[in-house]
This record gives structure tokens, sequence and C-alpha cells, in this order.
């Protein structure tokens, strides 16, 4: 034990004064250790400081209150919820259409407890005057100053609002309008004005526009003043923060059910009963969703990504310590011939590793908690939300340090072993000697290429487990890295049909595999990962540009509102033409069915609705005559065949129009692509232009007597009980003549067009909701900002949208990868560079020697370092394909799976999963070309010109 521990030590010490003395090498592996330990312990604080406790967010929600009651409008009945507060249902059988469902404002004060504590927090939204025009925020009314509500907004800068005429802002807020502190802010609708006293922030919403006030002191009068213009009102909702002595527990928050109020507990949340002591969850139609094994997925890539983080690291280092062993190999010389042995050999270069491992550890871990710690403000501002507490696990940063002293020593074990064999001779004399190629390596990386690839194989079509084509591929990896010294050994053959330069240089690294193979196998590494993510990626993208769709033509441009900004509409749609090139504008407008004062989707007063009339000829057979879901009650082989029936066929895209009817004139289809001449002379004969064939009475039939029904329903609750019952709604049918358009046409979710004559002439109301454009070009980044501007100014929510088409987010990706993998390639090239003209001296000092000019020593390293990229390029972009594809293929059947599942119980369509695999071509040709050519440049560059005199070795 002694013996062994003095060797250690005096290895140890070797080691270090070896890595000072020859500190630019030590600098060069010491980096490579320490930047991935940088980067890993900065994310792993990053992420822990991030990942919000449950004391810490239920602080941010309920302050230092003890819960929070809640209204969940059923008009008092009781309820049964979950520990959470997030579910709940009304007590009782209400699914069978036996007993209405449960509506009304609840008394929420008669659940407080004797003696509690409460603080009013109302939260609604109304259009605020800034110093551009008008902008949409929240509006709370909490008394912030209150002890119990601290936590929930911290203050920035002022106070909080005392007084009912005063108001603090969020500083986001205080940003976008241009206002200051001290400053007056109005609403619009409102005449009173308030003064700005402070300003907050919240932790979870840094980019939140909202503005506080007392209770009562301002969503009140503004949304008597809305209602009073005929306007939608506030929209704003009530709940109580409540404290008691000794917390809030289960049973009381079961008593709080009892009269219909939700509570959030702390108590609870903290310390939730168990689920047989939960009424909920003993519901048979309660659904209770267990993880869907997501996080496992992600833990077999990450720890993957980690493995070849590993291999990759250790593979650059190696070549860099086989250096730093033939440089010391005289040293090590005098070690044996001094009495040492091989132990002691190895023990020396091991120790390197140990050193060097231990020095990139501390480095490493101190730069990523700096780093951690200086990124952590822009972090935030990003995530649009505060992180908790600077947490810092020693345990995780110390297996992280760990990993880099293992990396070191890992890194270091081929060139000890290498070392150790050669003689004392040799090592003093400087004459490397003959040794034969092992044979079993390569068997064994043939092996283990072969295993790996079936493991991948049995995992992405057998088993679908991503967690097994990960291991199986980092094991044919591993196999290919094994076979690399027999894949340099065939490069070498096609040597014979190259000039002189890459020829030699070819030679040279066939004769020094020792030197070459770790060199190949770390640009091996490094594009292997590379082209793995990279055709990952490619076949993601092509995924989901199939599945994208257009809500509009290339270029389009459509402007909404909801019917309570519709008298902004027309400084709206000048507003659009203002600013972006505009060649063609189509106004559009709802129609609108009940009282004309009536305002849709408020809760006082509410508009009718209107329904197209399908014939029954047309209608998909997976629906009732209510338009209802009937496919459960299908078998699955019919529902299969329906689905697949062109009647069930249904657009993905959204747009704000009920049944897809838009009010408007010919620049629609012009707009739409739609070039018709029959299409436009029908929309000005009064007749409705249809892009729906299945909407049309008789359109098979030849005749001129096409026509579309539209069904006006006034009593919309009425209408929906008779719904349930899978009947049509009541109402008066109104026929209009028709045309359909021909087919081939993309509809973007529009079914039908209808001019505004026909609809005035049938006695229906319109109101306008917005317009479609056509532009002359792509707008640029400048003309959408000035149109944002303009339209916050004009206060209405618009929604706006230009339709660019697809835009991959992978591009950026895929060419940040291959950058990296090109420095890192070079890197790796770099250091087989220096082993070739440490190794290859005397072939340099013979060169010289007859006379050979500088540019043929530099032609000779550049190709040198431009064989080994070109190598590892090819190897490794053989062994990248195999992980992305496997991974895919998993996908796939996953997908398979779930839409069989999913179909089977009803659910989704008879179209099967589009999961491509597509090779990113590009990508490997930038890499097989410029990667190499890149790094001869380099090699070539730093290569010295002048020649060197070599003093003779001691004999």
């Amino acid at each position: 034990m002694t013996t062994w521990f003095h060797s250690w030590r005096a290895a140890v010490r070797i080691a270090r004064r070896d890595a000072w003395r020859f500190k630019g090498r030590s600098f060069l592996v010491l980096a490579m250790i320490a930047l991935p330990v940088l980067g890993v312990s900065a994310l792993d604080l990053t992420l822990r400081s991030s990942e919000i406790s449950t004391a810490e967010s239920l602080n941010r929600e309920l302050g230092q209150a003890d819960a929070r009651f809640t209204d969940p409008h059923l008009g008092g009945a009781p309820l049964l919820q979950d520990p959470e507060g997030s579910g709940y249902t009304p007590k009782g059988d209400f699914d069978g259409g036996e007993k209405p469902w449960p509506e009304g404002d609840t008394d929420v004060s008669k659940a407080f407890p004797p003696g509690a504590g409460t603080l009013e927090d109302t939260k609604g939204s109304g259009k605020l005057r800034t110093a551009h025009g008008l902008l949409q925020a929240e509006i709370r009314e909490l008394k912030a100053s209150d002890p119990m509500a601290r936590g929930i907004m911290t203050l920035d800068t002022g106070r909080f609002p005392e007084r009912a005429g005063e108001v603090a802002v969020t500083t986001h807020f205080l940003e976008n309008s241009g206002l200051s502190v001290g400053g007056k802010l109005t609403a619009r609708g409102l005449d009173a004005d308030y003064r700005i006293v402070g300003t907050y922030e919240l932790p979870d919403g840094l980019n939140t526009d909202q503005v506080n006030a007392l209770p009562g002191a301002f969503l009140a009068p503004l949304d008597k003043a809305l209602k009073a213009d005929g306007l939608a009102g506030t929209d704003s909702d009530t709940s109580h923060l409540v404290s008691v002595s000794g917390g809030f527990t289960w049973n009381m928050v079961q008593e709080a059910n009892t009269l219909g109020v939700k509570v959030s507990s702390r108590a609870v949340i903290l310390d939730p009963p168990a689920d047989a002591d939960v009424p909920l969850f003993q519901q048979d139609d309660w659904n209770r969703y267990a993880g869907t094994g997501d996080e496992g997925e992600e833990m077999a890539i990450v720890g993957t990504i980690v493995g070849l983080a590993m291999l990759e690291i250790c593979l650059l280092a190696g070549p860099a310590f086989a250096v730093g062993a033939r440089r010391s190999r005289r040293q090590l010389g005098l070690v044996g011939a001094n009495g040492g042995d091989r132990r002691h050999i190895r023990a020396i270069v091991l120790a390197g590793g140990l050193v060097i491992g231990v020095a990139a550890a501390v480095v490493g871990t101190l730069l990523g908690t700096g780093l951690a710690v200086a990124l952590r403000p822009v972090l935030e501002e990003y995530a649009g939300k505060r992180f908790g507490g600077f947490n810092v696990r020693p345990l995780e940063l110390l297996g992280i340090a760990l990993l880099a002293v293992l990396t070191g020593l890992l890194a270091a074990i081929v060139p000890a072993v290498t070392a150790s064999r050669q003689t004392v001779l040799a090592s003093l004399t400087g004459r490397r000697g003959v040794r034969n190629s092992s044979r079993v390596l390569p068997v064994l990386g043939l092996i283990a290429f072969v295993l790996g690839a079936a493991i991948a194989l049995y995992g992405s079509v057998v088993s679908s487990q991503i967690m097994i084509v990960a291991g199986g591929s980092a094991i044919a990896e591993l196999g290919v890295v094994a076979l690399t010294p027999a894949l340099v050994g065939l490069f070498g053959r096609i040597g014979r049909w190259m000039p002189l330069s890459p020829r030699l240089a070819l030679r040279d690294a066939v004769r020094n595999r020792g030197r070459t193979a770790p060199a190949v196998a770390a640009v091996l590494a490094a594009v292997a990962g590379t082209v793995a993510v990279s055709t990952y990626s490619a076949s993601q993208d092509a995924e989901n540009r199939a599945k994208y769709e257009p809500q509009l033509p290339s270029g389009a441009v459509s402007v909404m509102v909801e019917q309570s900004d519709s008298r902004d509409v027309p400084a709206i749609r000048a507003a659009v033409q203002k600013n972006l090139p505009i060649s063609v504008r189509a106004d559009a407008a709802h129609m609108k069915v009940g009282k004309p004062d009536c305002v849709m989707y408020a809760e006082e007063n509410a508009c009718g609705r209107y329904e197209v009339v399908i014939p029954k000829a047309n209608r998909c057979p997976l629906r009732d005559d209510a338009g209802m879901d009937i496919s459960e009650k299908l078998s699955e082989a019919e529902r299969r065949k329906f689905a697949r029936d062109p009647r069930c066929q249904e657009s993905d895209v959204y747009n704000s129009f009920a049944e897809g009817v838009v009010v408007g004139d010919a620049g629609m289809l012009k707009v739409l692509g739609i070039k018709d001449p029959a299409a436009e002379k029908a929309l000005a004969d009064g007749e409705i232009v249809s892009l729906d064939k299945r909407n049309v009475h008789d359109v098979n039939s030849g005749n001129t007597g096409d026509t579309i029904d539209i069904r006006l329903v006034t009593d919309v609750e009425k209408a929906d009980a008779i719904n349930e019952k899978g009947k049509e709604s009541p109402g008066t049918v109104k026929s209009f003549p028709a045309h359909q358009v021909s087919g081939g046409h993309e509809t973007y979710g529009i079914s039908m067009i209808v001019s505004p004559a026909t609809v005035k002439a049938a006695g229906i109301d319109t109101f306008p909701v917005g317009a479609y454009f056509s532009t002359a070009s792509t707008p640029t980044s400048t003309q959408k900002q000035q149109l944002d501007s303009d339209l916050a100014a004009t206060g209405a929510a618009v929604n706006l949208h230009i339709e660019n088409g697809y835009t991959s987010e992978s591009d950026i990706v895929l060419l940040a990868l291959t950058v990296f993998a090109g420095l890192v390639t070079i890197g790796a090239a770099g250091i087989a560079t220096g082993l070739a003209q440490a190794d290859a001296e005397a072939d340099l000092r013979t060169l010289a020697a007859v006379g050979a000019p500088a540019r043929v020593r530099r032609t000779l390293s550049g190709f040198q370092c431009a064989v080994v990229a070109a190598m590892g390029v090819v190897l490794g972009s053989a062994a990248g394909v195999l992980p992305s594809i496997g991974l895919r293929l998993a996908e796939r059947r996953n997908a398979l799976e779930l839409h069989e599942e999913a179909f089977g119980q009803g659910v989704g369509s008879d179209m099967l999963p589009h999961v491509p695999i597509v090779i990113p071509w590009g990508t490997l040709a930038l890499l097989l070309i410029a990667v190499p050519l890149g790094a001869a440049i380099l090699a070539a560059l730093v290569t010295r010109s002048h020649r060197t005199v070599a003093r003779r070795a001691a004999t």
C-alpha cells in the first residue's frame, strides 16, 4: 500500500512538472476538457435555479395568504375538487342529461372561516391611453401594500397605490406606453384619470402589461362607462385571498366545496392528502393522466449526448496526451533505465491526465458558476419570469467535476499503454521499432458495429424504445471507432492515383496509424453527432412542412377584430394600406342574427347564430343531423370507411367566420387566388359563391338552380338543447342562389362568399370585422413595425396575420451544427498535424536536406491535415446516419400506434401519420468539401516556412 502511494505521488509530481513545462500543450488539453464542464455546470446551475419550488410558486400566487377562494360559477352547487384546486366538477350526476348543469354566481363570503382575514383580488382588462395611442392591458385591483399580498408583486420604483385615484404599473407597461411615474393614466371610455405612483413586476410575467389599483377604483367605473357606450365590459373576475390561524386544511377545503367555492390551499398543496381521501378521484368518469414517458426519453437522449460528448473529448484529448508521451519518451526511458517498470510508465502518463482533468474540473466549474450568475438576468428577461433562489447542488457539480477527471484519465489510457510498451533502448534513442497492427481490435469493432446496429434496429422497428435506439447507436459508433485503424489502412490504397504531396501524406497517415487513428476517430465522433442531429432535424423539418397549412396565399394579409371593435375597422384598413405594399383589398364582414343592437359573445343580450344547412346526401356519416360527432357509436370498420369519405374531410385552417361564411365582394376571390370570371359575375348577380360543393343543393344535377340554405337561429339556448338530442336547430331557413367554383382551389377555411347586397336583401344585419389584402411584395420588418405602431394607436384588439409560408426553424440549427463540426474537425486535424510534425521529424529533415522548398513542406502538412479530416468526415457521415434513422423509425412506429389507438376509440382521421426520413445531402457535401479544405489551408498557414537546424540526439 505504501509503495503504491509513493509511486503514484512521484508520478503525479512528474506529471505536474511536465504539464507546467509544456504550458501550450497543457492549456490546449485543459481547454478541451474544461469547456464542456463549463457549459454543463452553467446549464445545471441555470436549470436548477429556474425551477420554481412549490413554496416559491405559492408565494407568487397566494402572497402570504393561506388560501385563495374562487367562484367556479356553479350557482353555489356543491362541488368536488382536486388538492391543487385546478380540477373540479359539481357533485352529482350531470352527464346523463337528467339534471341541468348548474350555472350562476356564488356568494364566496359564506365560505369564509370565522375570524379569517380576507383580501379581494379582481382581474379585468381595458384599453388604456398611452403616449402612442391605446394599449390593451390587464387591470388588477388588489391592495398590493397589504402584508397578505407580499410576494405577488415586486415593487420596482415608487410605491403601490394608497388612494382611489392612484395606480401602479408594470415596468413592461411603462416601457410600452411611453408614460412615466408621476404622469396621468386614462382609459378609453372613461373620463377619470389616475396618477401613476410606482412601477412593479410580476415574478411570473415580466412581459405583462398590467395596471394595479385599489379594489373598486378602476374596473367598476370603466365597466359602467363601456356598457353605457354599447361596448363589451371589462370581463372581470374576482377571487379572495384568505388567511386563517393554523392554515387551511383539507377538511376545511371540503367544507368550502359544499358551499360551491373552489379553494387553493397552501397547506394542502404542500402536503396533499392521499388519493383515497379525495372524493373527486373516486369518480368513475374522472381521468387522471399519468406521465407519458417523455421524461424517460429525454433522459435517454441527454445520457446519449453526454456519453458521446465524453467519447469525443477523450478522442480529441487522447492525441494531445500522445504528443506529450512522445515528447517525453526520453524522460520515460530514463525512468525505465533507473529501475522503473511498465506500471510506473503508465502511472506517469495517466497522472498527466489526472492532473489536467482536476485542473479542468476546477476551472470549468468556477467559470461555469460565474457564467450562470452573469447570464441569469438575461435569461430571466428572455424567459419572461424570475428564477428562484440561486440553487447550487454540490453533488451535481461534484459529479460534473468528476466527469472531467474521468475524461482526462480515459483520454490518457491509450497513450499510457503505448508508452509503456516501448523498450528502454527505443525510448532513449528515439527509435520507434516495428509493431504489427492488432487484428483483435478490428474484429471487436466489427462485432460491436453489427451488434449496435441490430440493437438500434430492434429498438426502432420492434420495441419502439428510444433508449434502446440510443444505446445501440452508441455501441455501433464505438465499433466504428474501433475499426478506424483498419479503415485507415483501406484508405491508403487510393494513394497510388494521387499526386506526390497527397500520396506522401496518405502513406504517412497509414504508416503511423497509432497517431492517425485517434485523430480520425475524434473527427468521426464530431461529424457523427452533427450528421445525426442534422438528419433528425431535416426529417422533422420535412414533417412539419408537410403538416403546415397556410391560412392565406403567400404574401397575403388579414386583419380581424371582434364586434366590440368594429367601429375601428375603417382606421385599421387604412393603416394596413398606408404601411404595406397593398395591391388588392377585400373588405370582410360577419352576418349577425338577432336584434340590431346585440353584441356577439356578450353575456347579456346575446345574438343568435346562423348555420349552413348541408343537404342530407352531402352530410358526413360520422355526424348526426345536429352536426354532432357520433363516431364513437359506430364500429371501427365503419369509422375507417367513412373517414376516407370526402364528405368527412375538414380543413384545419382557423378563421373567425362561423361556418366559413364571409360577407365580401369579388376582391375576396382575387386575394384567395381564384381566377373565375363566372364567380365574379355570380357575386354581382346576387348569388353565393361556394368554395365547398357539400353546401350546395343539386350541385351535380346539371341544372342552373343550385342553391345554398342558411338557417337563422335566434333562440340559442333552445337550439342547443335540441342539438343535444341529435336534431337540427329550429329557425328560419333562407335559400340563396349559388355558384359552385370548380375544384382544385385552396379555400383557406372559407366555404362561401356572400355579397353585402345579397345579405342586405335577405334582411340580415352585418358588422365589419376586417379585411383581406394581397401584397405586391413581401412586407419588410420596418413596414411591419410601422404597421404595428399604427394598429396599437387604434386601441383595438387586432388579429394581424401576414402569410409568409412555412418557415423552417432548423436552418439556423443546421448551419450552427455545421460550423461547430467544422471547428472541432479542424481542431482535431490540427492536433494530428502536430503529431505528424513531431513523429515525422526525420522525414522533414530529409526534405530540408535534399533542398525541398517551404512550399513543399507546407503542402505536405496541409495534405496531412486534410487526409485526417476527410477520413473522419466520410466515416462520421456514415456512422451518424444510423442513430437518426433509428430515432425516426421509432417515432414513426409510436405515431402509428397512437393513431391506431385513437382511431379505434373514434378519435382522429384515417390518414396515416407522416414521419419521413430525410438525408441532408447539402450538409454532408458541405462537411465533405469545406472541412478538409479548411483544415488543409489552416495547417499550411501555420507551418513554419524557415528551415531549422536539428541537434543530433545523444545516444
